[in-house]
């Protein structure tokens, strides 16, 4: 078999999404699937740039990036089978004038509802089904394996794995909060070692407690295939993913608070996994700061499946060579 002419390490949403879009516009691609604990799985699926704009209190136009990464989902889910609604999401409890003055200062439509806010600007997908449907996407354009070092060619890179070799004209790193891949240039070395893994706890469960995603100090709960989804912690340096009793204690007394009702007896899955975020919360997607044809696509912070879309079609640009975009501007990796 012939190698690749593009080669893809890590499966995660980024790594999926980057391949989808490299493939759609007719380039060979292959994805390097480590295996293990994949952040991706552990999330809620949030496409919710109103919401994480205003808890986050960004700037104007961090949110119009927001919101522009959405805008991506509806053609990307179209082409790619991931099943993407827009739903609405609400805010109770805590600072509810504060919350709703943010998400009309940041340009959302935001209305008061009683005692809580509630925005139409936001949506969902649900992980496990998009993650299969990006799979099937890219059919057998994903193998399994470790790689072990990257080698500048004259052409292109040599990727090294734990049981084959592949040769490639590009190379995207989408290794999430991994550990940067010896023999990667020094100056993207320093940027990969620089994300920070921030630890997330969420937990699944067998109730339908949720139409829409419900946030509130503390905690937030939204609706996922089989029951609801109840998240979520931010816990920086961690890279630890077993469970926490203690955390998922505390984010199950603030879900009760956002839901208005008594506790109840749930059966809970309680997933932790480790994403990865750059210095200033947003992704790194596009060329690396050094090695010709070395490409970045990671460290979203908690936003990797609201900018997913945006990622793989800034890291596919870059590859054919085009005049970066504005977004392509934001999340430039030489930034730092």
């Amino acid at each position: 078999m012939s190698s690749p002419a593009i080669v893809i390490i890590g499966a995660g949403v980024l790594g999926l999404s980057t391949a989808f879009e490299l493939t759609r516009r007719g380039h060979r691609v292959t994805v390097v699937d480590p295996g293990g604990p994949n952040a991706s799985r552990v999330a809620a699926g949030m496409v919710a740039p109103a919401m994480e704009a205003a808890i986050d209190d960004v700037s104007p136009d961090r949110a119009a990036l927001l919101r522009a990464g959405r805008d991506l989902w509806p053609a990307f889910a179209q082409a790619s089978g991931v099943a993407f609604a827009r739903r609405p999401a609400e805010w109770r409890g805590g600072d509810v004038d504060g919350m709703a003055a943010r998400l009309k200062a940041l340009g959302f439509e935001a209305r008061r509802d009683g005692d809580r806010v509630v925005t139409d600007e936001d949506g969902q997908i649900q992980p496990e089904q998009a993650m299969a449907a990006l799979h099937a996407s890219l059919g057998d354009g994903i193998i399994q394996g470790r790689v072990v070092r990257l080698t500048a060619q004259s052409d292109g890179w040599t990727i090294e794995l734990d049981d084959r070799t592949l040769t490639a004209s590009a190379v995207v790193l989408a290794t999430g909060a991994g550990d940067a891949i010896p023999g990667s240039p020094e100056a993207t070395r320093t940027l990969v070692e620089n994300v920070q893994p921030i630890r997330g706890q969420i937990g699944v469960a067998k109730a339908d407690l949720a139409s829409h995603a419900l946030r509130g100090p503390g905690a937030y709960v939204a609706p996922m295939t089989g029951g609801a989804v109840i998240g979520a912690t931010m816990e920086p340096g961690r890279r630890d993913t077993v469970p926490d009793a203690a955390v998922g204690e505390r984010l199950l007394e603030a879900a009760w608070r956002v839901l208005g009702r008594s506790p109840e007896p749930l059966d809970i899955e309680w997933r932790a996994g480790v994403r990865g975020a750059s210095p200033d919360g947003l992704p790194m997607a596009g060329p690396a700061p050094d090695g010709a044809g070395l490409f970045l696509a990671l460290a979203p912070r908690r936003n990797g499946w609201l900018l997913a879309p945006m990622v793989g079609a800034v890291v596919a640009d870059a590859i054919e060579g085009r005049a970066p975009s504005p977004a392509a501007r934001a999340l430039d990796p030489r930034r730092f």
